[in-house]
């Protein structure tokens, strides 16, 4: 391969020729970040505004968590759990005491961490609640996000990432998001539920937070019906939302938490699964596992990415931006004729356009976002979530802010 560098014609071109179709990107090609900026082969600049889905929360290639990375990539790379490494015990420590869980199992991806959890959910149903096997069922909500494996898919409603993968895998019954009268209903009337899968505010939907006092209301439901409460973490988690996890902002703890993106600052694939004994004891050697989970480069980045969140005080900061965010747009919104409203907490939000969910408004918005310096993705025709590196200040975020504003004036 020529290490000429290709133009951002040739790059996509290459990609289209060689590439499986199972994206659908912005067509910018980009070859550098730092903090909360990107460049692009010509070296144009731009603000990111979707932090790879959450997964950059502390900034682009941040030197800490770069250190750590190519230090341990230095020495150990990989020995599988065949064999004990002399970093892994101290992440599970690290993590255990940073998020107040007795144990950890460590995983690589988003959707490979949700598997883990349905399978320690069920697990714990059969092996301690009395369920009789292959009986459980896990409640999700409509809507939902959680990954595309074939068992996630299954009760996903999007057609898209569904139609043409079945047949599907049972044990799981939906609810409306942010109704905790159908939750309710459904632990009455239904036999066998081990579980309420649920992500605290849905990302992929379109940033949709639920009403104050859901999450609490759940868990406690939870608690009465004995059924275990699982927090899909794995984008709204890590100081994205302005709190260490979005449950926070309702004091409440998952029995099971799920986390992935942001635990390695977007440096490497590192996912977990953390609960108390009562529930992570079941998995017994060989019942679940990975080759490269809980690995030495996972091990060192995530305790590297963690002290960053904390040191650095980014939920904080997520926090304070984020109420300036929603007020100066909410504003703007009143004489905008495109914008209905802006939503979210922290540094998690996306605006409503003024239109359809089938029509090409809010990616051809994202194009002029773009032509305008700054990167954003719709998740809908009229949707487009807003989510900066939580390293950003308040002038970056005013001078963005001015961006967006301009841009929508000029549609």
């Amino acid at each position: 391969m020529s290490t000429t560098q290709l133009s951002s014609e040739q790059v996509i071109a290459l990609e289209n020729k060689y590439g499986a179709h199972n994206y659908h990107p912005l067509p910018v090609v980009l070859n550098k970040g730092e903090g909360v900026y990107v460049w692009d082969v010509e070296g144009k600049k731009y603000y990111d505004f979707l932090s790879a889905y959450s997964a950059v929360n502390q900034g682009h290639c941040h030197p800490r968590i770069v250190a750590a990375l190519t230090e341990q990539a230095q020495k150990l790379t990989l020995t599988s759990r065949a064999f004990y490494n002399d970093i892994l015990g101290k992440y599970e420590e690290h993590i255990c005491s940073y998020f107040g869980f007795d144990k950890v199992l460590p995983m690589n991806t988003g959707a490979e961490a949700v598997e883990t959890a349905i399978k320690l959910c069920r697990k714990w149903a059969y092996e301690v609640n009395g369920i009789e096997e292959n009986e459980a069922q896990i409640i999700v909500c409509e809507n939902n996000f959680h990954g595309r494996t074939t068992t996630i898919i299954s009760f996903s409603n999007d057609e898209d990432a569904r139609k043409n993968f079945g047949p599907y895998t049972p044990g799981f019954l939906k609810i409306p998001y942010d109704n905790v009268g159908a939750l309710e209903e459904m632990l009455k009337t239904e036999k066998n539920i081990a579980g309420f899968l649920v992500e605290p505010i849905q990302g992929e939907a379109g940033v949709y937070v639920p009403t104050e006092g859901y999450l609490t209301k759940a868990k406690a439901l939870c608690e009465k019906y004995n059924v275990l409460f699982i927090a899909d973490e794995v984008q709204t988690g890590v100081a994205r939302t302005g709190k260490l996890l979005a449950v926070n902002h309702e004091n409440v703890q998952p029995d099971i938490l799920i986390l992935g993106k942001a635990l390695s600052g977007g440096v490497y694939p590192v996912s977990a699964v953390l609960a108390n004994d009562g529930i992570m004891n079941v998995i017994k050697p060989g019942q679940h596992g990975s080759t490269f989970g809980g690995n030495p480069i996972a091990a060192a980045v995530a305790i590297a990415a963690l002290d960053v969140i904390k040191d650095e005080k980014l939920a904080e900061n997520a926090e304070y931006l984020g109420k300036i965010f929603r007020k100066e747009i909410a504003e703007f919104a009143t004489t905008c004729d495109l914008v209905l409203s802006v939503r979210g907490k922290g540094l998690l939000n996306a605006i409503l356009i003024n239109d359809t969910e089938d029509s090409s408004t809010a990616w051809d918005l994202c194009m002029k976002l773009r032509d305008n310096g700054l990167l954003a993705k719709p998740t809908h025709g009229n949707i487009i979530r807003f989510a900066p590196p939580l390293v950003m200040n308040e002038e970056q975020l005013m001078e963005c802010i001015a961006i967006i504003k301009k841009t929508l004036s000029e549609f």
